[in-house]
């Protein structure tokens, strides 16, 4: 497998999609270490974006800059149009943070909590209660409002951490590794409520040690490696990218495994099997062409199956060659 990939930068057709947050030649060192060489991102507003790689690979660097907490040494970037080196109150204003460790006081009540982040705010108390209270309905907290926040469990804080992230309303959100530590339960309740947010509006900025969730979230990934982005584009753009994509045919019948072999191109046979496989990066363009040339000779498969490298082959891949690969997913059509 290569140990580097150029990035796409499709977008796909038609008129593009304002920018929530861009980046160009994004650079940051500590001492002599450089951690970010010059990134570049595009995040359209009203979508959600991984961003993938190993520790140390520079994720939270990238989320800190963005998100005002520490300055850039070189490059220039805007958060819902402001410049984060010459307005960045007005990206504060626009934004909402929840970092890998949860800011939830376990001393107060989730209710408390959540009141608190309204005065930081400067809203109202009549404005802040009203908001709490929606929040905590819509986090499925009401019950435990009253409770100390000592009590919840680790998806109830996680919960509870976002929806203080949302008091303040912002349009665009910087969730690093939020569901780290969570059962399967709670890490698939917690996507149900990142893809609400994304329904209603919002851009998310998502940093993530678990490849499933990019997969199942991102509209866009981009992989972090050394400092510089390895390769981004949607996750089957990605996938796509690595080798090892097939098409396997089995037939039943001999004569028709036989003229299958005949009529189709580049193929690895396996005739005690009866089972064809062909190179194929999965796509729906590939997968049609193949099977117009099967109807067009009359030959018809028992069974069709895609084999696709997944993000976790992507992944070490792209960020080192310490790497024995799964073995490729497989789609039965």
């Amino acid at each position: 497998m290569p140990s580097s990939v150029m990035p796409t930068t499709r977008q796909g057709g038609g008129h593009a999609s304002p920018a929530a947050i861009s980046a160009v030649g994004l650079r940051k060192s500590y001492g002599g270490k450089t951690v970010l060489d010059g990134i570049d991102l595009r995040i359209p507003a009203g979508s959600v974006f991984a961003l993938l790689g190993p520790n140390g690979a520079g994720k939270t660097t990238a989320v800190k800059i963005l998100s005002t907490l520490i300055s850039a040494d070189g490059g220039q970037s805007q958060v819902a149009g402001h410049d984060i080196a010459t307005s960045p109150d007005g990206v504060r204003a626009a934004i909402g943070v929840t970092g890998q460790f949860s800011a939830v006081d376990g001393l107060i009540t989730g209710e408390e909590n959540m009141l608190l982040m309204a005065d930081l705010h400067h809203l109202s108390k009549r404005e802040g209660r009203r908001i709490a209270a929606e929040l905590l309905e819509r986090f499925d907290l009401t019950d435990a409002a009253k409770k100390p926040a000592s009590t919840y469990s680790g998806g109830m804080r996680r919960r509870l951490d976002l929806a203080m992230t949302l008091v303040g309303n912002p349009r665009i959100i910087f969730l690093d590794e939020p569901t780290t530590g969570l059962d399967p339960r709670a890490r698939h309740t917690m996507w149900g409520v990142i893809r609400q947010l994304v329904t209603d509006g919002v851009t998310v900025f998502l940093t993530t040690q678990y490849l499933e969730e990019a997969d199942e979230l991102a509209d866009h990934i981009a992989v972090l490696n050394d400092g510089k982005i390895a390769a981004q584009g949607t996750a089957n753009e990605l996938k796509r990218l690595i080798p090892g994509g097939h098409v396997r045919l089995r037939f039943s019948d001999p004569a028709a495994y036989r003229s299958a072999a005949a009529a189709l191109r580049e193929v690895t046979r396996d005739d005690e099997a009866l089972t064809l496989t062909i190179p194929s990066d999965g796509g729906q363009r590939e997968l049609r062409s193949l099977l117009d040339r099967l109807d067009t000779a009359g030959i018809e498969a028992d069974e069709l199956t895609t084999h696709t490298p997944d993000l976790d082959d992507v992944f070490f891949a792209l960020t080192g060659p310490a790497h024995v690969p799964n073995q490729p997913k497989e789609t039965v059509r």
